[in-house]
């Protein structure tokens, strides 16, 4: 299972890296999930889930939370205008607001992949884009590790607020951005453990299988699992990154909702790499 990532510049030297999921083929590790406290425990204590690790029933344990996440903020964005939930509900998104792209991104990158499908402009070097990628998924196994020790520790403290009769909204947010940093740290030592994998035997010199996939119309066509990772140089990618607002504000709406368009991509999540610093 390969992932597919999409990379281009944005605004300057900002670039934009989002994950290129197809509505029609949804993500497979949500069918993996516990829904009820029934499966999840008969996941966990049956015999056959005795070849389990304790991280793996770990990892059930926070998928089924997560789904109960999801489920209760459907709940909330069906609420009528105007009551507690609504209101609850309008919180939230200016929260979510605040979350970078990056995270998003990391989220997005499921442990199951075995490989990464890099889509890019050609005017762009290839052993830039991977040099960027290594970056951004270093810097990100660092900092989001970091960020979820310390939400977890204030999950103890956010608990005290149970007692009042108002939802403790101070909790579920740090128990989200508990879940949220977790999830971000595994999909970023993933792409990270993909993109600097370099000891295959089909290519000894990583960078001139870099070269000849820029220079190939085609790109790098590698089904046989040699490399986890592939190039794939677009050039209606390059095309859409002619429309321009100006230097200082980078790609036009009109060109990013394109680009989204084209390449399955979250046209919100991919705005705020251009508004980000």
């Amino acid at each position: 299972m390969r992932a597919k990532v999409v990379v281009f510049p944005i605004r300057g030297r900002n670039w934009c890296f989002s994950r290129s999921i197809d509505p029609s083929k949804p993500d497979a590790q949500s069918s993996y999930a516990p829904s009820t406290l029934n499966e999840l425990s008969t996941k966990i204590f049956s015999s056959s889930s005795s070849d389990l690790s304790r991280y793996s029933k770990l990892e059930l344990v926070i998928d089924f939370v997560s789904n109960k996440m999801n489920k209760a903020w459907s709940n909330l964005e069906k609420a009528p205008q105007g009551t507690v939930k609504n209101k609850i509900h309008g919180v939230g998104l200016k929260l979510l607001s605040r979350v970078k792209p990056s995270e998003i991104f990391f989220k997005s990158i499921p442990k199951e992949i075995n490989g990464v499908e890099i889509i890019y402009p050609p005017s762009l070097n290839p052993r830039l884009v991977r040099r960027r990628l290594r970056h951004i998924a270093f810097r990100g196994s660092v900092i989001h590790k970091k960020y979820f020790y310390g939400s977890a520790i204030l999950l103890p403290l956010t608990s005290f607020f149970m007692v009042l009769p108002l939802p403790n909204v101070p909790f579920f947010w740090i128990l989200f951005r508990t879940y949220s940093h977790w999830r971000a740290s595994q999909g970023s030592e993933k792409l990270l453990h993909l993109v600097s994998d370099a000891s295959h035997k089909s290519f000894e010199n990583a960078d001139t299988r870099e070269s000849l996939c820029h220079n190939s119309d085609e790109g790098c066509d590698d089904s046989s699992a040699s490399s986890p990772w592939v190039f794939r140089p677009s050039e209606e990618l390059q095309k859409l990154l002619h429309y321009v607002d100006g230097e200082e504000h980078g790609l036009s709406q009109c060109a990013i909702s394109k680009i989204c368009n084209k390449f399955h991509l979250n046209s919100a999540d991919v705005v705020k790499y251009r508004n980000s610093l």
